[in-house]
């Protein structure tokens, strides 16, 4: 299961091409299975299908927890940082998360929730997260994990598409030096949520509450009446573990379903290659559980390998830009698997906040959410690694479930802005707009993916339909990731950006991508996002929506300035045709920007900006808009 050389990569990926099925079967023989697999992939990318495993019985969490617990009950499995600096760490052990996750599986059970249901959680970064997780995947239900930022509206809309029976919430959170009504928001949520029975609330934040007799319930008084013990439920391999939605461009989220076997499987073979994780590792993810990073990389991929996982409840620049480096110096972190907006927001604060911390620890870097742009990387790379830990710029979606292309930390010999090489089963394809293969390096195209990987999305929950148009429709046969791709003279891989993003200016293709690295490298850009916009002469001009270190007047210099560097680096048919000046950039939590609404901004519509719920700051879109109307 281990690749520790890049020969050894060559071999495996060697043999998950040829013979796919085998390579999958003898890593999924090293989890604890209670009933074997008949067969080990069923698939039609055609009529959607995908089934790995095939009548495999297994429960995640023994998998996760039991089996560590039996061997090493004491070692730790979850440090959790919280948000204030002065608070004390928690350390909880594999036997103690064990106890407590099947002490909450019972309290589920208790209150009626069987094998099959779905259970929304919408808490802050607090160990009970982790604990609700996978207490409902100890009894067979389907999480549902809702971001603790989001709205009552979007809360409602995901409750009421997957028909979720009970909600497991706090009283209150703290994020930075926010304050969040978590129960108050749930309670608006569920004014419109018919299915939903019942409601656990875990005190956090002491912030009073209405509770509702017969719904509402004290997680702390619900622990104290039950066992510590809970019989693992059978499931099967293709039987549903998550639901996560994703904004959808229809504005209604999407649904993504993961199932039990193959998550698995990938996610545990990933996190231990991809990181090159070793026991006693401590791994630092700072992704929120509401997303799929959270999801593989800081509880399922972890623990499933029998990690030590840090979780950290609040955010970076609290209570000042110091603070992530503050918590890789206390916890000696040996991974951190960061995003690069959080590297950009840091580089801005200069150096002073890394002065006195002890980062000796640190072996390896992670980036993920969008490609980092070089500036970042250079950064990430001299100032945190020292020049001396390998970063791995992963490339991966919410449908993927795992890391699909990335360097292997240490094997794969790195370049900037390059995710470099896909993992073993990963099969790769370049198309041009027509769905031809492109061959050869030196090359761009469509970037899609022709052969299943074990935890690819079986499903949008109550749409086939959308499934299948969404990822399989575009070019028949194949698994369309939606973004554009560089295969270099080494056959690296390098994203550059959605291909509905990919400019066409005057019949040159120019990658959003190259013109954003252009505009950042200009002295004074803190991050811009380039999309396209029709014109009358060009087919398509270019709007650049740019944040400064300082604030600029719309006649400023710094404009004409951006025009020449984009010049220079690029060539002048690249040059940005509009500049706004913002403050901010439509970002989801995980540092994705949400280019589909800047795009409708550049073209107009400006009341047809579909589903924003999932942005970290919605307030961003009305300034844009206004600037945009000005311009």
């Amino acid at each position: 299961m281990r690749i520790r050389t890049i020969e050894d990569y060559h071999e495996a990926y060697k043999d998950s091409i040829e013979d796919p099925k085998t390579f999958w079967a003898a890593i999924a023989q090293e989890f604890r299975w209670k009933k074997p697999w008949t067969k080990v992939l069923d698939w039609s990318f055609d009529d959607y299908n995908v089934k790995w495993f095939r009548n495999g019985k297994l429960n995640i969490t023994e998998n996760c927890l039991d089996r560590h617990a039996e061997n090493k009950p004491n070692h730790p499995a979850l440090i959790w940082e919280p948000n204030d600096p002065e608070d004390e760490p928690e350390i909880i052990t594999y036997k103690v998360l064990l106890d407590r996750v099947c002490r909450f599986a019972n309290v589920l059970k208790k209150h009626g929730v069987t094998k099959g249901d779905r259970v929304c959680i919408y808490m802050p970064m607090i160990p009970e997260l982790a604990v609700a997780v996978l207490a409902c995947a100890r009894i067979g239900a389907i999480h549902s994990v809702i971001f603790g930022g989001f709205s009552a509206q979007s809360i409602s809309d995901r409750i009421n598409d997957s028909q979720c029976e009970l909600v497991v919430t706090t009283d209150g959170a703290v994020r930075g030096a926010k304050n969040i009504p978590m129960k108050e928001t749930v309670d608006d949520a569920l004014v419109a949520c018919p299915s939903v029975k019942k409601v656990i609330v875990a005190t956090h934040t002491r912030t009073p509450v209405s509770m509702i007799k017969g719904r509402d319930y004290w997680w702390e008084s619900e622990v104290k009446h039950v066992e510590a013990e809970c019989p693992a439920e059978e499931m099967d391999s293709e039987d549903p573990l998550f639901i996560l939605y994703t904004s959808g461009s229809t504005g209604k989220p999407k649904g993504v379903v993961h199932t039990c076997g193959g998550y698995m499987v990938f996610t545990s073979y990933t996190f231990e290659n991809v990181f090159q994780y070793h026991p006693g590792d401590v791994f630092f993810c700072t992704a929120d559980v509401g997303w799929i990073t959270g999801h593989s990389y800081l509880v399922y991929g972890p623990l499933l390998s029998g990690a030590i996982t840090v979780m950290f409840e609040g955010i970076p620049t609290y209570p000042d830009a110091g603070r992530l480096w503050d918590i890789v110096d206390r916890h000696k972190v040996n991974i951190l698997y960061t995003a690069p907006t959080a590297i950009r927001s840091l580089m801005g604060f200069g150096l002073e906040y890394l002065e006195g911390k002890d980062l000796s620890s640190l072996k390896v870097l992670g980036s993920v959410g969008e490609p980092i742009n070089e500036e970042a990387w250079h950064w990430y790379n001299d100032h945190i690694g020292k020049g001396k830990c390998p970063i791995v710029d992963t490339w991966w979606q919410t449908e993927t479930g795992g890391i699909m292309i990335s360097p292997l930390a240490g094997i794969t010999k790195t370049k900037p802005s390059y995710a470099t090489l896909p993992l073993p089963g990963v099969q790769l394809e370049l198309v041009d707009e027509n769905g031809s293969t492109i061959e050869g390096n030196g090359v761009n195209g469509n970037l899609c993916i022709t052969y299943p990987w074990p935890s690819i999305i079986r499903t949008t929950w109550g749409d086939h339909e959308r499934c299948k148009s969404t990822y399989f429709s575009t070019y028949p046969g194949k698994y369309f990731t939606g973004d554009g791709c560089m295969r270099d003279e080494d056959g690296y891989y390098r994203i550059t950006g959605r291909v509905d993003d990919v400019l066409n200016v005057s019949g040159h293709r120019i990658g959003t991508a190259e013109v954003e690295n252009a505009i950042n490298s200009h002295t004074g850009v803190v991050e811009s996002a380039v999309v396209g916009y029709p014109h009358d002469v060009k087919g398509q001009g270019v709007h650049a929506f740019v944040i400064c270190e300082e604030p600029q007047d719309e006649d400023s210099m710094m404009k004409r300035d951006i025009l020449m560097t984009v010049s220079r680096i690029i060539g002048p048919i690249a040059k940005p045709d509009k500049i706004q000046i913002v403050s901010g950039l439509p970002k989801t939590r995980s540092g994705k920007i949400m280019r589909r609404i800047l795009r409708k901004i550049a073209e107009g519509e400006y009341n047809n900006l579909g589903d924003t719920s999932t942005l970290l700051d919605p307030g961003v879109v009305d300034e844009i808009v206004k600037g945009a109307k000005e311009l």
